[in-house]
């Protein structure tokens, strides 16, 4: 059973004391609620032994927003996936539009890095997506499947199972644009299908698929009710402890 999931991509964002005060609201508010998905967040790497450190029990998830390509070496200013299972870390955001954008990372980074981090026993988030340009263009499909392929297809059914997947298209991200709900269901099931086509449907129904693209309090709930989307990759909103919160609610019934 695939699992629900709401995770908060911090990004570059807050001093040590925001980041700290905001892991306290974020641990009070879910132990004191129910709560119908899984919750992660991916802080800057500063601050990830800090919230390593506060949330012992595991009940929130703790994730880099990158991972080197690299087991280790020469490689000023890059985290290892065995660095990351050191600290206990849960996993780690791996091919985020914005690290292919200013970074030049391609899909075959991302599938060294997923190997990797599968390798300590991390959880991989795969982000994927098209440009507005591709989209306009009608290659929207094409370009999330050539991703899908080349990051992950050299993996075992075994291996595939524990990766989680966020499409996020990029004509989204920070723009205060958002796909239609429609939309987004439309590329979730593509990629659904194409693991299901390459492992099998039982394989693909086990895969939590993510959206990201400017999920917000008022949209949550209507995006998450599609049936192959398991929750959100979270930017923006995921700063602010009350959309935040707003937004995991998206999976109150």
């Amino acid at each position: 059973m695939r699992k629900n999931i709401v995770a908060g991509n911090w990004k570059m964002n807050k001093n040590v004391f925001e980041a700290q005060q905001f892991m306290f609201q974020l641990l009070d508010y879910k132990r004191n609620n129910a709560t119908n998905c899984e919750v992660y967040i991916a802080p800057p790497a500063l601050y990830l032994m800090m919230a390593k450190d506060l949330y012992k029990a595991n009940e929130i998830g703790i994730f880099s927003q990158d991972m080197s390509e690299h087991g280790s070496g020469a490689y000023t200013g890059e985290i290892s996936a065995g660095m990351l299972e050191s600290i206990g870390a849960t996993g780690a955001l791996i091919g985020h539009s914005e690290r292919r954008q200013y970074h030049g990372e391609t899909d075959s980074h991302c599938n060294r890095k997923i190997k990797l981090a599968l390798d300590k026993g991390l959880t991989p988030i795969y982000c994927n997506g098209e440009t507005l340009e591709q989209r306009k263009s009608g290659k929207h499909l094409e370009v999330v499947k050539n991703q899908t392929e080349v990051a992950l297809f050299t993996l075992s059914a075994a291996e595939i199972k524990k990766v989680v997947i966020a499409y996020e298209p990029v004509w989204a991200i920070g723009t205060g644009e958002t796909a239609s709900p429609d939309q987004a269901q439309e590329i979730h099931a593509h990629i659904r299908n194409l693991i299901a086509d390459k492992y099998g449907k039982d394989v693909a129904d086990e895969i939590s698929i993510l959206y990201g693209g400017s999920v917000k309090p008022e949209n949550a709930k209507e995006i998450f009710s599609k049936p192959d989307i398991d929750g959100g990759l979270i930017g923006g909103a995921a700063l602010n402890i009350v959309d935040f919160s707003k937004i995991i609610e998206g999976f109150n019934v």
